[in-house]
């Protein structure tokens, strides 16, 4: 204590001046109508951009509690969606499916919390597991297309394959206006050779298909994971070898696996009852 007294004695002076300005300031201020009001607007003008910056760090702090209200609500959206499109069928189409069968899928949001892109067998890891509803054999979309399929969980997380596993194939189909006008269909796998985690094959597309570049590929109905009609990707390139009865083809994933932070877990309520019916009725095979 002593030294701080100390310390205030040797600087007396300098504390004397800053007191007596201050003083001054203030007389000035009240005493004078122009002083006055300036000093109000420009405290003013200070405090409300101090409220301003201070409400933008705000904004900015909670963007991810928005981000996850946002992503709930379009879980709920696309149930929605899938539902009606499935009770609709497709234009042309005679058979329209009943509505356990449109409804039978549910979609739980989960966060992506590890990635890879650059290995022969990608995964992915988000924070959902089996307390959570979650088990192995789910499909797993995002807003922009097909992502993979559960493999493993645990009680709060759950590993994924990516559709980026030399292991992984979907059940697609090519859907333009020309296979439309003909009522045909193209159906097809999707299969990641390893290469480019921007694009993946599809194989099995007959060569006399009315199909070009640019046209949807989607998962077909043919699939239990996943919702038909879902995003795989784009028609980025055609081949054709010779005496070959297929197409090769190449699409641009809709899904850009290098920025994905959200995903839609997929129940297919039924999945297991119609897994069940084919187990029971598949042929034995003899031995």
């Amino acid at each position: 204590m002593s030294q701080l007294f100390r310390l205030i004695y040797r600087i007396r002076n300098f504390l004397l001046f800053v007191i007596l300005e201050l003083l001054s300031f203030w007389l000035i201020v009240k005493n004078d109508y122009y002083w006055d009001v300036s000093f109000f607007n420009t405290s003013n003008y200070y405090a409300a951009k101090t409220l301003e910056v201070s409400n933008y760090v705000k904004s900015y702090m909670n963007l991810g509690n928005v981000n996850e209200q946002l992503v709930t609500e379009n879980a709920e959206l696309k149930r929605a969606m899938i539902a009606m499109q499935e009770l609709k069928g497709r234009e042309g189409d005679y058979y329209k499916v009943d509505s356990a069968y449109a409804t039978r899928f549910e979609f739980k949001v989960a966060k992506v919390v590890n990635n890879t892109v650059n290995l022969s067998k990608n995964y992915l890891t988000i924070n959902k597991g089996k307390l959570d509803g979650i088990e192995p054999g789910m499909g797993v979309i995002c807003p922009q297309g097909v992502v993979g399929q559960v493999m493993q969980c645990s009680d709060h997380f759950s590993r994924v394959y990516s559709i980026l596993h030399s292991e992984f194939n979907v059940s697609s189909e090519v859907r333009s206006e020309a296979l439309r006008a003909k009522n045909e269909k193209a159906l097809g796998i999707a299969k990641w050779e390893g290469l480019d985690p921007r694009s993946i094959e599809l194989t099995t597309i007959g060569r006399f298909k009315p199909i070009k570049k640019g046209d949807s590929v989607m998962t077909s109905e043919q699939n239990v994971i996943f919702p038909s009609g879902t995003m795989v990707g784009r028609i980025s390139k055609i081949g054709t070898k010779q005496d070959e009865a297929f197409f090769d083809i190449e699409v641009e994933l809709a899904t850009d696996f290098q920025n994905i932070s959200y995903v839609y877990v997929v129940n297919n309520k039924l999945k297991k009852e119609q897994e069940k019916l084919e187990e029971s009725t598949r042929p034995e095979v003899k031995k």
